[in-house]
């Protein structure tokens, strides 16, 4: 059976991002969890790029209609779960922000004071 040309570039995309997961991970850019969870991504990517009829079996087993709905629904839940998890993430930076920004507020308000006690001196 000879592949189609959207296989090839399934085939392609997933292997690059093989290789990007773990040129981050070996930069440190990711945790192993991350990079655990990415390759198994590109992996599905790449069988399913080969055997697309594999979605039909998933369409059955989980009784939607047809196998590109199983792909649709599944990447629209995982488009929920990243900005879910980068909501949570940008929430974290700005509680880290707000204590920094009032950690140099007050060094700077105890400098302020040390050097008016100074000047008094």
């Amino acid at each position: 059976m000879a592949m189609m040309l959207y296989q090839y570039i399934g085939l392609v995309i997933g292997i690059v991002g093989i290789v990007y997961t773990f040129m981050r991970f070996r930069e440190n850019k990711m945790s192993l969890g991350m990079l655990f969870l990415w390759n198994i991504v590109w992996i599905v990517l790449i069988v399913l790029s080969i055997f697309p009829e594999a979605t039909v079996y998933f369409a059955n087993l989980t009784g939607i209609g047809r196998g590109l709905d199983v792909i649709l629904i599944l990447g629209l839940i995982g488009c929920y779960y990243l900005i879910f998890r980068i909501y949570n993430m940008i929430e974290n930076i700005e509680q880290e922000i707000t204590h920094i920004a009032r950690e140099i507020a007050l060094q700077r308000e105890n400098a302020d004071l040390d050097e008016k006690e100074d000047e008094e001196d």
